[in-house]
């Protein structure tokens, strides 16, 4: 399905300096630790009712969901935007795994700790991988799922191969994999960061309070090296056969009712990599192509996305 993007005013975190306890935006945002799969994680919190899962991917934090958090909040729903495993400083990933099973698994124990028998999930880039994880190794936790810029399937695995584009894309996956990545990626005050977010979304621009406060992220203690390896596992399976059956597991077929969304000119991974995804979710899936729009079409069109999936999610 092809949709226009109308023009919508920019949604942005807030900077960094603001108090947990107090207000992070318009919607008075919490900030607190939840317990779940052996690591307290950060969350921001907002509202009541049926609760939702925003799932930020790389190079970004939850505090990118901050806008969506409270629109969530004000349509009735309880918006909780998670870290992701590695993702502070103490978040390091206990059994080592930062693969898409982990994070799965990280996604259901939240659900449960946060009280809940069922969440709709939203996921951006890896946040994505780990709500599609989650769905695929228990769909009856996850009521409806949302998947944004990275879609799910073998063609991406396949792509990283055999697709020259793609592998242009993805120059920096293979950087990743090597020894000077950490320190290259922290140079300059993170102008890698920067270049990716350029590179990824050509028509948006981060403003500074944004880019202060994901920085200073990145800057933590140990951060950096947990986010890389995410990347430095991509390509590798587990060493141990348990692991891999696991992994097996989070990438079966999705029984859960998805919507899926992708900027047509996203510059990290090409929305024709989407085609076909059908065939791998036996309850439907609606697919949305954006013109316009990249990598971070949550952040660039907040208003459209925002709009289809809340459509989705109260069918």
């Amino acid at each position: 399905m092809i949709t226009s993007a109308p023009t919508a005013e920019q949604r942005h975190a807030d900077g960094p300096g603001r108090s947990p306890e107090n207000s992070l935006a318009s919607g008075h945002v919490r900030q607190r630790t939840v317990h779940a799969n052996g690591l307290d994680f950060p969350i921001l919190e907002v509202g009541h009712g049926p609760l939702v899962l925003c799932l930020h991917g790389f190079p970004d934090h939850a505090q990118s969901w901050i806008p969506f958090l409270d629109r969530l909040a004000q349509a009735g729903y309880r918006a909780v935007a998670p870290a992701l495993r590695g993702y502070w400083v103490g978040g390091a990933a206990p059994d080592g795994s930062y693969r898409a099973s982990a994070t799965g698994q990280d996604v259901l124990a939240l659900i449960e700790s946060l009280g809940a028998e069922q969440a709709v999930l939203i996921g951006h880039d890896f946040g994505a991988r780990a709500a599609y994880a989650a769905a695929s190794l228990d769909p009856e936790r996850v009521r409806k799922l949302v998947g944004l810029a990275v879609p799910y399937g073998k063609g991406l695995a396949s792509a990283f191969v055999a697709d020259g584009d793609q592998q242009r894309r993805s120059w920096y996956m293979f950087f990743f994999q090597t020894r000077l990545a950490e320190l290259a990626v922290q140079l300059n005050d993170f102008a890698f960061l920067d270049r990716l977010w350029r590179e990824w979304s050509p028509g948006y621009v981060q403003p500074a309070p944004a880019r202060s406060a994901l920085n200073e992220s990145f800057a933590q203690p140990g951060v950096l090296a947990q986010t890389l390896a995410y990347y430095r596992q991509l390509f590798t399976p587990p060493s141990d056969a348990a692991a891999q059956a696991l992994e097996a597991l989070a990438s079966r077929p999705i029984a859960v009712p998805s919507l899926y969304m992708h900027g047509a000119d996203d510059g990290c991974i090409s929305a024709q990599l989407s085609e076909g995804m059908e065939a791998a979710f036996t309850n439907g899936l609606e697919r949305v192509v954006m013109p316009g729009v990249g990598h971070f079409l949550h952040l660039e069109q907040p208003d459209a996305v925002f709009d289809h999936i809340l459509r989705f999610i109260r069918i």
